[in-house]
């Protein structure tokens, strides 16, 4: 199909995309945007349409992918979430509030004694898991079985959480604070 058919075509079945353009805007001046845009996307990409095809449901079709990619850009743009609520009780934990530096080295510094105090067969897969490897990476680069990955990784975050007892939320029990560092 040439280009002089293609745009022949394109502007016999342009007439009917009106009243489906209507059907999804609502508004006689938007459905006049969404079918010039229509038209528009479907002459640049008139290479894309398939000779011997149905060029209506290939023009609907892009009517219907445009008015959904303009509809969620409006919904993203006009919707405005509230976080005041959610600021309001961001690092309210009194555990977890740093008053100066000498307090997080502190922190930090029992942190890395605790991991340096686990097995090196338990510390390995532990802290490449940390990093991001997967069971499955772990297990070839430890040339270990994964039910032994995942062992060691349950085993060294026990002795981890009991070694950082301390740290652990006013109130919660050692289960609150097992269930926390697993999530």
């Amino acid at each position: 199909m040439t280009s002089i058919e293609f745009t022949s075509q394109v502007q016999k079945i342009s007439l009917t995309l009106r009243p489906a353009a209507m059907n999804l805007t609502r508004d006689a001046d938007d459905a006049k945007d969404l079918v010039q845009e229509t038209l528009l996307k479907a002459l640049l990409n008139k290479d894309k349409f398939k000779a011997g095809t149905n060029l209506k449901a290939w023009l609907y079709t892009i009517m219907r992918n445009t008015f959904i990619n303009n509809y969620n850009k409006i919904t993203k743009r006009s919707s405005n979430i509230d976080s005041t609520e959610y600021f309001q009780y961001f690092n309210t934990d009194q555990n977890y509030i740093t008053y100066n530096g000498a307090t997080s080295d502190f922190v930090v510094r029992d942190i890395n004694e605790a991991i340096a105090g686990l097995g090196t067969d338990y510390r390995t897969p532990f802290m490449m898991y940390y990093i991001g490897y997967k069971y499955m990476e772990i297990a070839d680069k430890l040339q270990i079985p994964i039910g032994t990955v995942k062992n060691r990784i349950h085993i060294a975050r026990k002795e981890l959480k009991s070694a950082l007892q301390v740290y652990a939320p006013v109130g919660a029990s050692a289960g609150d604070v097992s269930e926390a560092v697993e999530d």
